[in-house]
């Protein structure tokens, strides 16, 4: 961030095996489970990829289960 508080780093949109969606710094190590998705960009970007491409906020997990119960 800058003294005025303006947060100018770049960041890379996530996702984990669970299809669930952040953002991480672009120049850190992702931690164990999480892949980059899409391209970096400002939090504002990566925030706005993110809210157009994670329409469903149930873990994949669940989703599946779900999905036989109604078969």
């Amino acid at each position: 961030m800058t003294d005025d508080g303006a947060d100018n780093r770049v960041y890379s949109v996530v996702v984990n095996d669970e299809e669930q969606y952040s953002i991480w710094p672009a120049d850190r190590e992702l931690p164990g489970g999480w892949y980059r998705r899409g391209d970096d960009g400002s939090r504002e970007e990566c925030l706005s990829y993110i809210e157009e491409n994670w329409t469903d906020m149930r873990p994949l997990s669940l989703r599946r289960r779900m999905e036989g119960f109604s078969a």
